[in-house]
């Protein structure tokens, strides 16, 4: 039931894998956006304030009010994006203790655009020290005809604490989806933690077959890192015996880790999963 693993008003290309470090980047197609927002979280030792909050493109950041000392920055798209030839960033960073979420006010839509060339939609988030970073976004939906390449690129110190959460809804109602490659590669203490790969659509091969979606079009993780976790028990099946999708919740190998994937056929349900898992984790 598992995906396969190989490791959102105007308008690139990459290769399959992330590039190298240092590796100069593809230029986009000449009717793509090129936009690269920031966000920045720093504790001032009494709450956590955002001294660097720098919107671009598609992306509006918006402070968000909150009642305890953690700052919540939402995300509202201000174009249509990602389309094909876009290259489009998120730098997030939550300084040492710091506490951060980030969400999304509605879903993104990747579509076609100008161009069958793939969009691409990098993510970076970095926690310091004592530091808690939440991303919890609204699903990526993709649309039939369109190309997109998801990367996230987590850097965590070793006393931070992290939660990803990630849903895709593979075409909208009566439609097959577009191409989507999506990668989360994270390190933790400056050693690997997670690299896995996941692609659906066409040309990908068996992509909706029993083995890998068995004909579910949402899937969807959660990563949960944070150095309080009991990881010693084994694999928590959720949803098992019903025909609305169901999760698995098991431990990382290289740290205090706990990664949850589901699939299911709606958005909805698959929400339901992961919140079970979720609830899982803080028990544990």
């Amino acid at each position: 039931m598992s995906p396969s693993t190989q490791l959102a008003a105007a308008r690139p290309t990459s290769d399959r894998d992330v590039p190298p470090a240092g590796a100069q980047e593809p230029a986009g197609h000449p009717d793509g956006v090129r936009a690269t927002a920031r966000i920045r979280a720093v504790h001032n030792g009494r709450v956590t304030t955002l001294p660097q909050l720098r919107s671009d493109g598609p992306f509006h950041l918006r402070r968000m009010r909150t009642d305890g000392n953690a700052a919540t920055v939402g995300i509202i798209g201000a174009m249509s994006a990602p389309l094909g030839g876009d290259r489009l960033t998120l730098d997030i960073t939550a300084e040492d203790r710091a506490e951060l979420e980030i969400t999304t006010a509605a879903a993104t839509l990747a579509l076609r655009g100008p161009t069958t060339e793939a969009a691409t939609y990098d993510v970076r988030l970095t926690a310091g020290e004592h530091a808690r970073l939440r991303w919890l976004p609204q699903p990526l939906i993709s649309a039939a005809g369109s190309n997109l390449r998801q990367t996230y690129t987590v850097e965590l110190a070793a006393t931070s604490r992290f939660v990803l959460r990630e849903e895709q809804l593979l075409g909208r109602a009566g439609e097959e989806p577009g191409h989507l490659v999506s990668r989360i590669l994270v390190h933790r203490a400056g050693r690997p933690l997670l690299d896995q790969r996941t692609a659906y659509g066409s040309p990908e091969p068996g992509w909706d077959g029993p083995a890998v979606l068995n004909r579910h079009r949402a899937v969807g993780q959660l990563l949960v890192v944070d150095p309080r976790l009991d990881i010693r028990r084994d694999a928590v099946l959720l949803g098992e015996g019903t025909k609305d999708g169901c999760a698995v919740l098991a431990p990382l190998a290289n740290g205090p880790a706990l990664l949850a994937t589901a699939v299911a056929p709606t958005t909805s349900t698959l929400r339901e999963l992961l919140d079970e898992a979720h609830a899982h984790a803080l028990a544990r």
